[in-house]
């Protein structure tokens, strides 16, 4: 069988909506490229797990003949997109990963979906997540396994990561997804791709979910950071029933910077940041050397680009007990009715983090309340003088998709399934955006993620040093060779 693809298939999503924005292509067209792709290249990866063809085809349709009315075009008119499996979609099924909830169809988009929907977007489909979406390796006993496209014997990581796959694929050039312990950014880092994680009410939580949730984010990965903002553009801004939305709108993410980068010098975002730089936390967390020597090299990047760099952190030793113990609680919110009813058939890890949570006593409560203090005040402190974290995006390269998580990180040993991510849950804890950026490859040719963290609400700044890193590297320009 030989591999689909077109001219289409490596454009970025700014450039598909461009071109059916001016009628050089229709959305029809667009959708049919995107099906081909994925009957080529999906099963040798298993990242689209759920097709919504006709009924896509009939949304493509309307769209094409607004356009030919003359109707106001949304910024993603007529860009097909499959999204994450987890996320509720009106009308088409919503699993988890779960036998238990195999023939569950919301009846409501959540607010990020309706959102793409309401700029454009074609739904043509969902792609594969953990089951329950606990967990950073995408598996599940209702979809399989997805993989890595850059090595099909790997981990596309998660819980985002069929749609990490697919956006490296070529299957689609970005797509939503969500983060609560690194699950846009530890795909992002195992796919060559851009993941990001938006500040807490950016994309809000809007009733009727519970509107007070913070630890968990809606977002989006792409291949590129301009990307990323277009779809912020679309998505972002204030909510009813979201008392923690951010107040400005969307349109902050549109700069000519992201929309016509050719207008500026490369890496130019980066001149004169101020930023804190570390492989490993200084100490915190261990990290396999084939993706320290990768981090490592990023800081003569920024430092050529102008960038003040030094060794200088916020104090971060109250983040894991931040993060634990709400995540915890959000496993007893979300998980607790099924697991006391169907124990037997919910996978041991979310059984395990559902019944810590369920055992927490109030001191442990309040003292997990009084380290998020603690920690605030230590991130403010930090960003009072610096723009800008440079750290690790994954602790380890892409691993054996045939295993459930590394049991040990160059002799260190993980004390539970969480224990590997403690990179992008520590920075969870925080509240900060953060994003996942191509970093590079091991020897191996695995993909390689560097994290960059900005203050509360600095998401735009945030993508632009990411795109400044991007034009000076140009390491997501590497796409995989896949074989049918």
């Amino acid at each position: 069988m030989t591999v689909h693809e077109s001219e289409l298939t490596w454009l970025s999503t700014r450039e598909l909506a461009a071109r059916i924005a001016t009628g050089e292509l229709s959305a029809r067209e667009a959708l049919t490229d995107q099906l081909a792709r994925i009957d080529s290249v999906n099963p040798a990866l298993n990242a689209i797990v759920t097709r919504d063809d006709e009924r896509a085809y009939d949304r493509a349709k309307l769209a094409d003949e607004g356009y030919a009315r003359g109707e106001p075009l949304g910024l993603l008119h007529g860009v097909p997109l499959t999204h994450k499996e987890s996320t509720d979609t009106a009308g088409l099924r919503t699993t988890r990963g779960s036998p238990l909830l195999a023939d569950n169809v919301p009846t409501q988009d959540a607010l990020i979906i309706a959102r793409l929907h309401a700029a454009g977007v074609i739904m043509s489909g969902k792609s594969n997540v953990p089951e329950f979406t606990a967990g950073s390796h995408t598996f599940n006993p209702l979809f399989g396994t997805t993989v890595n496209p850059y090595d099909t014997t790997k981990s596309a990581a998660g819980s985002s990561g069929g749609a990490a796959a697919a956006i490296a694929a070529g299957i689609q050039a970005s797509g939503d997804g969500s983060d609560m312990g690194g699950s846009l950014r530890t795909p992002g880092s195992f796919n060559n791709i851009v993941g990001m994680r938006p500040s807490n009410g950016r994309i809000p939580h809007a009733l009727p979910a519970d509107p007070w949730k913070w630890l968990a984010q809606p977002g989006f990965m792409a291949r590129t950071a301009s990307d990323v903002a277009l779809l912020m553009a679309a998505a972002s801004g204030p909510a009813s029933g979201a008392p923690q939305s951010i107040s400005e709108p969307g349109s902050v993410f549109i700069r000519s910077e992201f929309s016509a980068p050719d207008d500026h010098e490369p890496g130019s975002a980066l001149a004169s940041l101020r930023i804190g730089f570390s492989t490993d936390l200084n100490g915190l967390i261990p990290v396999e050397s084939v993706v320290a020597d990768v981090v490592g090299a990023a800081a003569d990047v920024f430092a050529a680009a102008g960038s003040e760099i030094d060794d200088a952190l916020p104090d971060l030793r109250d983040a894991d007990e931040v993060f634990r113990v709400v995540r915890a609680l959000d496993f007893v919110s979300d998980y607790r009715a099924i697991v006391r009813s169907h124990r037997a058939q919910v996978k041991d890890t979310v059984v395990w983090n559902t019944e810590l949570g369920l055992a927490l006593t109030v001191d442990e409560i309040v003292s997990a309340e009084a380290a998020r203090v603690r920690l605030q005040g230590a991130i403010e402190s930090f960003f009072a003088h610096h723009d800008l974290l440079v750290l690790t995006a994954s602790q380890v390269a892409p691993f054996d998709a045939r295993i459930e998580y590394p049991r040990d990180i160059d002799d260190t040993p993980m004390r539970d399934y969480l224990d590997w991510m403690r990179a992008a849950t520590i920075i969870s804890a925080t509240g900060c955006p953060a994003i996942s950026v191509p970093g590079g490859f091991t020897p191996e040719g695995l993909p390689v993620g560097i994290q960059l963290v900005a203050a509360p609400g600095k998401d735009v700044d945030l993508l632009l040093a990411a795109q400044g890193f991007e034009e000076l590297t140009g390491h997501h320009g590497r796409h995989p060779e896949i074989v049918a």
